[in-house]
């Protein structure tokens, strides 16, 4: 099982007020570092960052040389350290000042990568993890951990993960709660949609994963450069910015400015869909257009039946990864299209649905539209 970052945001603070230490594991580059630092937003904490594939064997460990008595921190409860500007010294020391000058806020000192850090690294923040502790000076109880990893082979639901990690150590996996997180469409195209000055996410980039859900973070991976929601946010970084220049200039540089983000598979379909700007059929297009109710809007219908079998398979795959397919009316208006796709689309689809918990969730549904899809998902099953 996993969680979503929606999900994570209530877990996460759960964890920490219950006096655990969350460890995230996902994927690189679905959001595991901002997750953390809106679980601080939310929690009005101070968030310190340590990178663990950075640090080296002694950091913690190793002696420092004598130093000049403006070298050292004596703070009021928690013992005495040097200010060294390397390894997790200096970070220790804002921390314990931040405590001693805030003492009501909480810290979240987040330990990112770290099962990227090599046995030995990881070796020395076991009693910083576990005992709260390094050497003589004691973590203040208002400092809070929370461990990121990207997963392993050994971790199960991960057995063909290749990431070049160390598997962590039995008792870090004893101590800590390990949440699991997944990429949800939904949840990242309400958050894409989110800003201050502008959308966290480009227009142009929410339309487009809008319409290809499947293209937020693929299935299958390449060996190269893949879609990831980090690399999605590249991109529309970038684009905010190429837009701003020449026509001529755009045209030049668009493509290999994305392809360096999602490879050239990817970047082809979508530097298409941004010269050709072609509208499709949202989850919002196909459930909230009006006259409300199960009946699919006639106009809706028609555009529908208008694509090619590729195209209306998309937008199904995209309609069950963007939408509560529970709904009564929503579960009403997708069983109609998926009348409308071709025996054998219908049966794909069929098939990724039945390894997803939306059978169940159609299963125990008391919707009567929501019966209806699943009677006719077994019937498509059973042909």
């Amino acid at each position: 099982m996993s969680l979503t970052y929606q999900q994570l945001l209530t877990a996460v603070p759960l964890i920490l007020r219950g006096g655990n230490v969350p460890n995230i594991v996902g994927e690189a580059g679905i959001g595991k570092s901002a997750l953390v630092s809106d679980v601080a937003n939310q929690m009005n904490a101070q968030l310190f960052t340590t990178v663990v594939s950075l640090s080296e064997k002694g950091d913690l460990a190793i002696p420092i040389p004598p130093l000049t008595e403006s070298a050292f921190l004596e703070t009021k409860h928690y013992g005495q350290l040097a200010d060294v500007k390397f390894g997790y010294t200096h970070t220790l020391i804002q921390i314990i000042q931040h405590a001693e000058s805030v003492p009501r806020q909480p810290i979240i000192w987040f330990l990112d990568e770290f099962n990227r850090g090599s046995q030995a690294v990881q070796a020395e923040l076991m009693n910083l993890v576990l005992q709260r502790q390094i050497n003589d000076l004691v973590l203040p109880k208002n400092v809070f951990l929370i461990l990121a990893e990207n997963p392993d082979d050994s971790m199960h639901g991960f057995e063909t993960s290749e990431y070049a990690v160390q598997t962590s150590d039995a008792a870090i996996k004893d101590r800590t709660t390990r949440l699991v997180m997944s990429v949800s469409v939904k949840d990242w195209l309400a958050w894409a949609a989110k800003g201050d000055q502008r959308p966290n996410i480009h227009d142009l980039v929410r339309r487009f994963i809008a319409e290809n859900a499947g293209l937020l973070y693929p299935d299958v991976r390449e060996v190269d450069l893949n879609p990831t929601p980090r690399a999605w946010q590249r991109v529309s970084d970038n684009l905010f910015e190429l837009l701003g220049l020449s026509s001529r200039q755009q045209e030049d540089l668009l493509f290999d400015i994305v392809a360096g983000d999602l490879g050239q598979v990817v970047a082809t379909q979508f530097v298409r869909f941004v010269r050709e700007q072609t509208p499709s059929l949202t989850a919002e297009d196909v459930f909230d257009s009006k006259p409300d109710g199960p009946k699919v809007p006639l106009n809706i219908r028609s555009k529908f039946e208008s694509y090619s079998e590729i195209q209306k398979m998309t937008v199904m795959k995209t309609l069950l990864l963007t939408a509560d397919m529970t709904h009564d009316n929503n579960a009403a208006r997708f069983s109609e299209l998926l009348q409308l796709v071709a025996p054998d689309g219908q049966y794909a689809l069929v098939k990724q649905m039945t390894n997803a918990p939306i059978l169940d969730d159609l299963y125990n549904s008391e919707e009567h539209y929501a019966n209806v899809l699943y009677q006719q998902i077994m019937d498509i099953a059973t042909r």
